[in-house]
């Protein structure tokens, strides 16, 4: 972190002993082809290039051809636990800038041609090979007329061929194309930082929710106008006077921060269990099992507040350390003490389906193997 992180890009050989890929490229392209997952598919033919969205149907992959093409899968880390065993290992960078882990399925030739991301990355190779070429040039004009926005003219400056277990981390922006080699698997684990445009937009709308002085605009007194084109100089005052009552303070930053980081992708949707447990049940079983937040959800805290999936939560004192472990952890293994208020909260979080019981959701990677 003091190295690296946002500012060089870092190759790690052997980064993982003996790594074993989340999914299997079976697996990945069934992914591909569901609704619950958010999928493109990239080609090259020659010079051209082509982006399709998924879900994609079994017979449009068999029309696919041996080389130039890539599947990506964005979430992983929401269907597979192993995927999310492999996020937990980045566990050093705060929870709040977790984006992802990404899965790429090449064939020979594949990749999504240069580019530059806005975010910082780790490329940790599956099965398989794939040459990766970077640069930190000045240059980021575009090709013209392309959904993807690949570089038109790309100078690499290093290169690497990656293979299972090889790691790589690039700081934004620096240019990179990766190409496989072979049939091959890379995992992509993303971490993102808003926009600035974001954080003001996301703001203003958190304050806008606030009940603020109805006062509306009045000229009681007011002569005929003159020019009635022009705006008078009453109505920019009070404009001003308006905007002028905007106030806040840390709190206040604080509780935005946290809502806003907090906020699970747009897709995403919680089903609560079909048969839900009473709140005595549901204590005595995750006594018994362990305690697991939903691979979906974010909770995330800042002092004595509490976040989780956008929304603040009212947290007594006494339920605030193993919240606290919990979302540091993203699980409680049993046996484990916590308050009654603890127990109230959890209870309620797993009604919507943010958390459960550890034993509430198998493991999907070994169904998936069976």
């Amino acid at each position: 972190m003091r190295r690296h992180w946002q500012r060089e890009p870092l190759l790690v050989r052997g980064a993982f002993a003996r790594f074993r890929d989340p999914l299997s490229p079976r697996e990945v392209l069934a992914l591909a082809r569901s609704d619950d997952a958010v999928s493109r598919l990239v080609r090259r033919r020659g010079a051209a290039w082509s982006l399709e969205h998924g879900p994609f149907t079994a017979a449009r992959l068999k029309q696919l051809p041996r080389r130039d093409w890539t599947v990506l899968v964005q979430d992983t880390n929401h269907v597979s636990g192993r995927a999310e065993r492999l996020l937990s290992a980045f566990d050093f960078i705060p929870h709040a800038r977790i984006d992802d882990v990404m899965v790429s399925y090449a064939v020979p030739g594949g990749g999504v041609g240069p580019h530059v991301d806005s975010y910082d990355v780790f490329l940790v190779q599956g099965r398989g090979r794939r040459r990766w070429q970077i640069s930190r040039q000045d240059d980021r004009a575009f090709v013209p007329g392309l959904e993807l926005r690949i570089l038109e003219r790309f100078r690499p400056e290093r290169e690497f061929v990656l293979e299972a277990g090889d790691m790589l981390y690039l700081p934004p922006g620096v240019a990179h194309c990766g190409v496989a080699e072979t049939e091959c698997l890379t995992w992509s684990i993303g971490f993102r930082a808003a926009a600035g445009d974001e954080i003001v937009a996301g703001f203003l709308d958190f304050l806008r929710d606030r009940p603020w002085p109805a006062r509306r605009y009045a000229d009681p007194r007011a002569g005929a106008a003159r020019h009635p084109g022009e705006i008078p100089a009453r109505m920019l005052a009070h404009v001003d006077r308006t905007l002028g009552r905007i106030r806040w303070n840390a709190r206040d930053v604080r509780e935005f921060a946290g809502m806003q980081l907090s906020e699970p992708k747009a897709h995403v949707v919680f089903t609560p269990p079909r048969r839900a447990l009473g709140l005595a049940a549901f204590r005595a079983r995750c006594r018994r099992l362990g305690l697991a937040l939903d691979p979906r959800s974010r909770l995330l805290y800042s002092g004595p507040l509490f976040f989780l999936n956008g929304e603040r939560l009212d947290v007594p004192p006494s339920a605030r350390g193993p919240l606290r472990r919990l979302a540091d952890e993203r699980s409680l293994n049993a046996p484990f003490a916590a308050s009654a208020g603890f127990w109230r909260l959890a209870h309620a979080a797993y009604l919507r389906g943010a958390m459960a019981p550890a034993d509430a959701a198998p493991d999907r990677d070994d169904e998936g193997d069976r």
